[in-house]
């Protein structure tokens, strides 16, 4: 079999009439970072150029399944705004989409590569392999399979199989440099052949490995561009020879480079705050999780590389300015501090927008219910969309507005309880409250005056004040706590105090 060379311009080899791709995670874990980066590049990559994003579950190791993962990946890729065109719950013309339901096809075709002489049968027990390995390992070489059963023949394994001796399915890898075009790193050279041993593409259980059922999967669903992680880089070359073995056209391939933490360490599926879940439940905004993806890696206009002020732009503009010729070849390193920013940015932009806002207010009135049962609480929407119009710049997220020191926005104190001589200054104050401009400069001056007016001690008046409006004895200053709840919650909480202390 000839080397597979791919010497078309990288411009040129980036585009195909048809685009097909798919994201096909396996459900072995919850979606995290990395697995959403792929599945976003591929859906913008796809819908810039009116393909269709195809989800596509890849269970072969049964070993390691995690329940309940295929319904909570796809949640999470709705959560994220990643609509699916074809997929388990959506179906399509090439399911089905989970390979654990694929088997009778896998098996047809491996006939294929055992007829043509590309594949053969495996009786190599555990035990012998573990031999190979230790040995590989004395002799400090790579361990690999040495293909031992490729040179049987076709009696001896007649006769194997007839006496029930289990065996795997091997593919016979082809010697020499295999080359091919990457759309993202250009052209790439590597020797599969001598680096691994023929590899097991249907295991004893009946089971096709990833290597095989990709291929298998890829051909008959039509993809066109294959976008995955640069993990998957030198195993391209061993699929490109499948292709050619069953002489099929290879799709184009593409590897993302890795998505690395602040210190430069690689991303770790252990590591518990890149699942998406984690970033959902602390608040994060969809599109600024999104946009913080797609800052952390190229593939955009200049606009929304790290170098300017960030926008957080809608799923729409990103498919619109998305190039995959644009993706940077070297690792991106994450910068949580902009995903805050992204989250503030996004937060603004539901603001501004009438419906978003609406919807907003009512998370907002939800989240607080929730997490204050039965205090008394103060939920109106025009109070809740002020409280949301005066965080935009203080908090990161809406679970901020939970905090303790903020409780006093949502819930009224509930002991008015206060000295006799300090309830008259209460009642002349709040009568000249009615008055004032509730705007933090203005009200300090106020306070000041007032103070000075009726020989009241200025620190033991606020903190009278603060323990009436919000019942902390710390927090932010009378004057803003004033103004975040203002004018009418303000007047009608002295009034109660008066009122209770009559």
């Amino acid at each position: 079999m000839q080397s597979f060379i791919q010497k078309t311009p990288i411009a040129r080899f980036c585009t195909k009439e048809t685009v097909r791709v798919r994201f096909a995670p396996s459900p072995t874990g919850f979606l995290h970072l990395g697995g959403l980066r792929t599945a976003l590049y591929n859906y913008f990559f796809a819908k810039s150029r009116n393909g269709a994003f195809i989800l596509r579950i890849e269970d072969t190791d049964q070993s390691r399944l995690v329940e309940g993962a295929i319904e909570q990946l796809q949640r999470d890729l709705d959560w994220a705004g990643v609509q699916i065109d074809e997929g388990p719950s959506t179906g399509g013309c090439y399911g089905p989409y989970i390979q654990s339901q694929r088997l009778h096809i896998y098996r047809g075709h491996v006939e294929t590569l055992l007829n043509n002489g590309s594949a053969y049968h495996c009786f190599c027990t555990e035990k012998r392999l573990e031999l190979l390995r230790r040995e590989a390992i004395r002799v400090r070489e790579v361990p690999k399979y040495d293909n031992r059963c490729r040179s049987l023949n076709p009696q001896e394994v007649g006769e194997k199989l007839a006496q029930g001796i289990p065996s795997c399915v091997r593919f016979k890898l082809v010697a020499g440099v295999q080359s091919y075009l990457d759309l993202i790193y250009g052209g790439f050279n590597y020797d599969v052949a001598a680096n691994e041993g023929d590899p097991v593409i249907v295991k004893s259980d009946g089971f096709p490995t990833y290597h095989f059922a990709n291929v298998i999967d890829d051909h008959l669903m039509k993809i066109s561009h294959v976008l995955r992680g640069v993990e998957w880089q030198i195993s391209t070359p061993k699929h490109i020879m499948m292709y050619r073995a069953f002489n099929w056209e290879p799709p184009l391939f593409g590897h993302l480079p890795l998505l690395m933490n602040p210190d430069g360490s690689k991303l770790s599926k252990r590591q518990g705050d890149i699942r998406i879940g984690h970033y959902r439940d602390q608040g994060i905004f969809p599109l600024a999780l999104i946009n913080f993806i797609a800052s952390s890696g190229g593939g955009f206009g200049k606009d929304s590389e790290q170098n300017v002020k960030p926008k957080c732009y809608t799923i729409g503009e990103l498919t619109r300015q998305f190039d995959v010729c644009r993706i940077n070849a070297h690792s991106g390193k994450l910068m949580p501090e902009r995903l805050f920013d992204f989250n503030r940015l996004e937060l603004k932009r539901k603001l501004e927008d009438s419906e978003e806002g609406e919807k907003l207010v009512e998370e907002v009135r939800e989240m607080v219910k929730k997490h204050f049962p039965g205090d008394s609480l103060q939920l109106g929407s025009e109070h809740v969309r002020n409280i949301l119009h005066w965080s935009v710049n203080r908090v990161t997220k809406l679970p901020d507005l939970l905090s303790d020191d903020l409780k006093f926005i949502w819930v009224s104190p509930k002991s008015y309880k206060i000295a006799e001589n300090d309830l008259v200054p209460i009642r002349i104050f709040v009568e000249k409250l009615d008055k004032q401009v509730l705007e933090r400069d203005n009200l300090n001056a106020f306070f000041k005056s007032f103070c000075k007016e009726h020989q009241l001690k200025f620190g033991s008046f606020m903190k009278t004040l603060r323990s009436l409006l919000s019942g902390l004895k710390e927090g932010p200053s009378v004057a803003e706590m004033m103004e975040i709840l203002g004018k009418e919650n303000t007047i009608e909480r002295l009034h109660a105090c008066i009122k209770n202390n009559k």
